[in-house]
């Protein structure tokens, strides 16, 4: 036992791998014999520890001063650690060799199969061994980055590694914080129309981040996209689709700089960034002429009202593919609207859910145009402004066979619809809004219209005559009114209350003279 235990001596004059400068070769009966005495020493392990602990305290009892029992202890800890590692590296290469002959797969099936794990899933994968780790570092398998998180957890550094690793394989990038999800919102009892469910438009709604707004924030920095525009724009020049989400310091200028750095994007998807609605149209329309789908909620509910008409203008113009529009809590104008919806010939998907000033008036004559004819879903929830009247002509438009393809509409609203002809009045009367005969004579669409069952709403089925004393059909509402039903403003005393009047009379651009009853009204900014 003394001798084993006094012999790193001799194993310190083993050659180190490890060491850059050449070495001698050593002595062959040198190693033979330093394998035997590392066997014997090995075998020791199969004897009680208690037996090794004594003869261990034996040798230092023996050993003259403390000095050469510190050293001893020194020694002993050493050449553990080093048997320790020896094993390890020793084990790792043994189940690397075992992958490597009952792995099934050649390596680029590997790949492959790697390539269609999450960004997480992948990252656990390549630590599990050495043969995945190779594997795992080919850029196909990071051709599609998903690295939104519930909590903030990750990085620029790891954006950029993540980026750097993908290189010109890149396809898609998401980043961000995803809210958890939210409970059930109001009181109200909802009434539903249809065996459908809701069409998710996504999966994520800056609405839902609310509660996590001064207890966390995103680590990730306003340079977090800088990598798309590095090595000349290599990463992002290929990048088909962005999703970001709640990264609270991103703003027009680091979004704008990475959009210029994307000019194969088709789809863009942005919530709860304080960036500008018209500044990321602007750069959109200037650098993504492919976009097919663009998906944007606003951060500041009902206090975006940016957008102008010559943006939305450019817009239609450089970018004719599009064909899902989603603009989420802005403050809409129905004229700016209809410039985009009649614009896009190829628009499928609209969704301009709990958007401000809208009124409806800018679905009028599109269902039979080229111009959103094309039509498959419609989401128009929780627009404090729409209009019963407005949504009874959608309807009746849809009865007289416009919107030929239409599968999905949401007219709901939380509040009740926006009265004719009383600033503060929310309605619903089912004698106006025929939605059981749509549902009967188109049963292919999901009507959902979810109201509020109590409340105060003005009733237009019992609004009466003064002469004759009777109940006002649809068709002597919609004659009656025609000529004045776009020109009220609405106004809600519920928590919409911060942005009352509908403004679609106010703040048009000049030079922009529309009359809301033509059906033809935007065609010489559109040509």
């Amino acid at each position: 036992m003394d001798t084993l235990l006094h012999t790193p001596t001799s194993m310190a004059k083993r050659p180190c791998s490890f060491h850059p400068s050449p070495s001698p070769s050593p002595n062959p009966n040198m190693n033979n014999q330093l394998d035997n005495l590392l066997r014997t020493f090995l075998n020791l392990a199969d004897s009680p520890s208690l037996s090794i602990d004594h003869s261990f305290e034996h040798l230092l009892e023996s050993s003259p001063c403390d000095a050469d029992k510190s050293l001893l202890i020194d020694r002993a800890l050493k050449l553990g650690s080093l048997l320790l590692e020896a094993g390890k590296r020793s084990a790792r290469k043994r189940s690397s060799v075992h992958n490597s002959l009952t792995w099934a797969l050649p390596p680029d099936l590997t790949i492959k199969v790697l390539s269609m794990l999450d960004t997480q899933s992948l990252c656990y994968a390549a630590a599990t061994c050495s043969m995945f780790y190779k594997c795992a570092m080919d850029p196909l398998c990071y051709a599609n980055i998903d690295l939104t998180t519930v909590v903030p957890k990750v990085n620029n550094a790891v954006v950029s590694t993540m980026i750097q690793r993908a290189g010109k394989a890149l396809l898609s990038l998401k980043l961000g914080i995803v809210p958890s999800p939210i409970m059930s919102r109001g009181s109200c009892q909802p009434m539903v129309y249809g065996i459908q469910n809701a069409v998710e438009v996504s999966n994520f709604s800056w609405n839902d981040k609310k509660t996590r707004q001064g207890k966390e924030s995103s680590i990730l920095s306003r340079s977090c996209l800088n990598p798309l525009s590095g090595d000349s724009g290599a990463a992002g020049a290929v990048l088909r689709g962005l999703h970001l989400y709640n990264i609270e310091r991103i703003d027009n200028t680091s979004l704008c700089g990475a959009l210029s750095a994307c000019p194969s994007l088709l789809d863009l998807e942005i919530i709860g960034l304080h960036v500008e609605l018209r500044q990321t149209l602007v750069s959109v329309s200037m650098n993504c002429p492919l976009i097919e789908r663009l998906f944007f909620e606003s951060s500041k509910t009902g206090r975006d009202d940016s957008l102008k008409s010559p943006t939305c203008v450019e817009l239609v113009n450089n970018c004719p593919n599009l064909t899902s529009l989603a603009l989420r809590g802005f403050k809409l104008y129905d004229y700016k609207l209809r410039i985009l919806v009649k614009g896009f010939c190829k628009l499928k998907y609209v969704d301009f859910s709990t958007s401000y000033s809208i009124t409806g008036s800018f679905l009028r004559n599109l269902g039979g145009n080229i111009g959103g004819s094309l039509l498959e879903v419609m989401i128009l929830r929780d627009c404090i402004h729409l209009k019963e009247l407005e949504v009874a002509r959608l309807l009746t438009s849809v009865l007289a066979g416009d919107f030929k393809y239409l599968q999905h509409l949401d007219i709901s609203n939380r509040e009740g619809l926006a009265a004719a002809g009383d600033s503060y009045g929310r309605c619903y009367s089912s004698s106006i809004i025929p939605l059981k005969q749509v549902l009967e004579e188109r049963p292919e669409i999901c009507l959902l219209a979810e109201f509020p069952s109590e409340g105060s709403f003005i009733d237009i089925s019992q609004m009466t005559d003064s002469d004759l004393n009777s109940e006002v059909s649809l068709s002597s509402l919609l004659s009656s009114l025609a000529s004045d039903g776009s020109s009220f403003m609405y106004t809600s005393e519920s928590n919409y209350s911060s942005d009352q009047a509908s403004g679609n009379e106010e703040g048009r651009d000049s030079g922009y003279v529309v009359c809301e009853e033509s059906s033809d009204e935007y065609d010489y900014l559109l040509g």
